[in-house]
């Protein structure tokens, strides 16, 4: 359930730094259905989310290494890139055109830097994981090594590189959220090691981002597994012969839901997934929303609670109370 949701959430504010912006609604809808009709940045945000699951996976036959960023920089770009050999980049303040930065130049010089970083993430120096962490996702943005996708890929070795070390389990960690909620911050104090060797407030901000998204992010997840109780338990008193243990799984991977998905997870015949999801819909647990040929039916409470930074979530009705054509509409 987790490692499809929470990992949109990180993918849609690691964009957002970037400038490269969808709705919430825009980003579950298109998960479900496919990307194929989606706009290109929620198709970018999308492969965001591909890279952080394919990186995921990679890592339980190997260890982080420059081969992963490259792999990780074209999941997202969606092309066959590799370290930039053409010189001319720079950083410049988008509102002055003012050049604040130079990247090292040189194919054979970025992969020496690349290898540099790559030894630094596998040293065995007592340095606490995360202010490690911290280092390499400067010397990463520092190097520059990609034509484009750098912070996005460097965001997204934070989160693997935090897996390597057996900090985390599953890629659940929010940390974008932090970032992109300070984001001139974020660049001030990279420009400030840059410029000055700054490193302690560098170091410290990345550690306030760790701290206040590991909380957030198991508050959150405390809320999921609450709603999803209370949907089932409610399922299970007003819906008794539609309810399954499957079915609640299946409505709390990601928040859109089809017919052909309750097939797909062997929940129910067509027939009888379509009966169920229309009779859930018609009775305020879900929502029913035409796509094309199509009907999606979105668990609406979910889909609120992953869109809100909030944790709270509406009561369903009371099963002895009447129940509401519309869902979202009551609460006991």
């Amino acid at each position: 359930v987790l490692i499809n949701s929470i990992p949109l959430r990180e993918a849609k504010d690691s964009s957002a730094i970037e400038n490269i912006v969808t709705t919430n609604d825009k980003l579950f809808r298109f998960a479900n259905i496919g990307p194929e009709h989606a706009d290109p940045a929620t198709r970018e945000i999308l492969r965001y989310r591909t890279a952080l699951h394919n990186g995921f996976n990679n890592l339980k036959n190997r260890p982080l290494t420059v081969q992963t960023a490259i792999t990780i920089c074209r999941t997202i770009k969606n092309y066959d890139l590799d370290v930039r050999s053409i010189p001319g980049t720079t950083l410049e303040n988008k509102a002055t055109g003012e050049v604040i930065y130079t990247p090292p130049e040189g194919a054979d010089l970025i992969r020496n830097k690349l290898s540099n970083w790559e030894r630094f993430l596998h040293d065995e120096t007592a340095i606490d994981p995360i202010v490690r962490m911290a280092v390499a996702h400067y010397q990463f943005e520092a190097i520059h090594p990609f034509p484009d996708g750098n912070g996005r890929t460097g965001r997204v070795l934070n989160i693997l590189y935090l897996i390597d070390k057996q900090l985390l389990d599953l890629p659940i960690l929010y940390l974008s959220q932090y970032i992109n909620a300070h984001r001139d911050t974020y660049y001030k104090l990279l420009r400030g090691v840059t410029a000055s060797a700054a490193w302690e407030p560098w170091v410290i901000f990345m550690l306030d981002a760790v701290e206040n998204t590991a909380k957030w992010t198991t508050e959150k997840i405390s809320a999921i597994e609450a709603l999803m109780e209370e949907a089932a338990r409610h399922i299970k008193e007003a819906h008794p012969i539609v309810y399954s243990h499957e079915l609640i799984q299946l409505l709390f991977t990601q928040p859109y839901c089809r017919v052909t998905d309750l097939v797909k997870h062997d929940v129910a015949s067509r027939n009888t997934a379509s009966r169920y999801l229309r009779e859930l819909a018609d009775n305020g647990v879900l929502e029913q929303k035409k796509e094309g040929r199509e009907i999606l039916y979105i668990n609406t409470r979910f889909l609120d609670l992953l869109k809100s930074d909030k944790h709270a979530f509406p009561q369903y009705p009371a099963v002895n109370a009447k129940t509401p054509a519309k869902q979202g509409t009551s609460t006991p």
